[in-house]
């Protein structure tokens, strides 16, 4: 079914197919199970992906890995194509885009201590909008390649094209193994940690050498990919490391204790959405996540609310 020509060459000879194909490559990260969800031949999909490059004269995605990956062009492109074909799709049935799920993507801890009350509450308020909670392990949970539509990252965030809003801050602790000299002590300093090696997730971590000073920096590093080598190599006695608060509720470790630490800075958490067309329920995760923010800070201890209102 054709989107109908516009104006000049805008939309001339491409079609909801075209965009539906490309979709579910980029879902897919195959050519071939792309084929196989839409229920066509391989060869069908290339040509016409190949035909959306063409006519949009860039290439969308990445075809020198096994594993397709979507180009930057290509992940700028995929909102805009999801949008016109949920737009398309609704038009005909309305009822079809509420069941769009809204993909919230975090590399570790998630939303802390708020992620029970923000699932239950979405849940409660907009249950024709399923929210995903994926963890994929990258500085910006899979949002720079398109796997998700929003993300809850820490730390400062510099990737271009991203649109980032501060949710609240944590402390930061030290996390020490559980049997080692340090887990004893009441608090810490970041001092206290330059004597043996300090663990670096350095995928998706918000730790680096620059929160020591640069004449008191560890004596060693030892780089991990993602928070459970992290956790791993602490236990094992490898290293110390640092994190925020979140970390010790949301990855408790029978090897690691987690210890405060008095002279390190606050840790942002950062809801980001990319710049440009998104998945239609954004603004209201957004207003819900702030929401369940001053809601639980208001809450006194013990009386955490999990639910909705």
């Amino acid at each position: 079914m054709s989107t109908g020509q516009a104006t000049g060459n805008s939309g001339r000879g491409i079609e909801v197919r075209h965009l539906r194909a490309f979709l579910a490559i980029a879902d897919e990260g195959s050519v071939t199970r792309a084929a196989a969800r839409l229920r066509i031949t391989q060869p069908v999909v290339s040509r016409t992906l190949a035909a959306l490059e063409r006519h949009l004269g860039v290439r969308l995605v990445d075809r020198s890995t096994h594993h397709l990956a979507l180009t930057s062009e290509g992940v700028a492109f995929r909102d805009k194509a999801a949008a016109a074909v949920g737009a398309f799709d609704e038009a005909l049935d309305p009822g079809r885009l509420r069941h769009w799920p809204l993909r919230l993507g975090h590399a570790w801890s998630a939303f802390g201590p708020y992620t029970t009350p923000l699932l239950r509450t979405w849940q409660q308020r907009h249950p024709e909008t399923p929210l995903e909670l994926l963890r994929i392990d990258d500085r910006t949970a899979g949002l720079t390649r398109g796997e998700v539509d929003a993300a809850l990252l820490r730390g400062p965030v510099a990737t271009p094209g991203l649109v980032t809003e501060v949710l609240f801050s944590e402390e930061r602790l030290a996390a020490v193994a559980a049997d080692g000299p340090l887990a004893a002590h009441g608090s810490l300093s970041l001092a206290d940690l330059t004597g043996d090696a300090v663990v670096l997730n350095t995928v998706s971590g918000a730790t680096t050498l620059d929160l020591w000073p640069p004449h008191a920096r560890p004596a060693a590093t030892l780089t991990v990919a993602n928070t459970d080598d992290w956790l791993t190599a602490i236990a094992a006695g490898r290293g110390s490391g640092v994190s925020g608060a979140s970390t010790a509720q949301m990855h408790p470790h029978a090897g690691v204790t987690y210890v405060p630490l008095d002279d390190a800075p606050p840790l942002p958490v950062l809801l980001a959405r990319r710049d440009g067309p998104g998945h239609p329920a954004l603004p209201r995760l957004a207003e819900l996540a702030r929401e369940i923010v001053a809601r639980e800070r208001r809450t006194p201890p013990g009386d955490s609310v999990t639910g909705g209102e």
